[in-house]
């Protein structure tokens, strides 16, 4: 009896395409088309096969955490090691006693400050604190309303009037 094409992504090897997958971002529908399938056959297996859903789950967490804590870095800066390279003169003296210089370029680690960034705290403070970082505030519904009745009252005077 063959086996269903679902049996190869319960596999190891299947499990870790998945996984990767699902880490470097791809949407579930992108997913479906790399396994052969349609969206929402992987629906139906996610169902019913907690192994495949699993999988996708945690690759997707792993990458969300991983871009959670990048913004979060950027929004409030770090220091970083950085190699650079730096053109050294090196003097020295020939046989007939005359100076002499050379040039090399040795490379050695440096460390900087990255500075905050306005735009990833605004972003960040926007989305995890909505309501008290929102653009606007939203104003009552019930006034909003009200002025509309108004407006659409004044009109349809207007036009049995005429």
């Amino acid at each position: 009896m063959a086996k269903g094409k679902y049996q190869k992504w319960l596999e190891p090897e299947g499990l870790t395409l998945l996984t990767g997958w699902a880490r470097n971002g791809l949407t579930d529908e992108q997913i479906a088309k790399n396994m052969g399938i349609s969206r929402s056959t992987l629906a139906e297996w996610k169902k019913k096969y907690s192994d495949i859903s699993d999988t996708l789950k945690k690759g997707k967490d792993v990458v969300d955490i991983e871009v959670e804590n990048a913004l979060l870095k950027k929004a409030t800066g770090y220091n970083a090691e950085v190699n650079k390279t730096f053109k050294i003169k090196e003097v020295y003296y020939d046989k007939k006693n005359r100076r002499c210089e050379k040039e090399k370029l040795v490379t050695a680690v440096d460390e900087v400050h990255i500075p905050a960034d306005t735009t990833a705290q605004i972003f960040w403070l926007k989305n995890r604190r909505p309501d008290e970082w929102r653009d606007r505030v939203q104003e009552d519904n019930n006034a909003a309303l009200n002025k509309l009745d108004d407006i659409l009252n004044e009109v349809k005077n207007d036009a049995l009037h005429k």
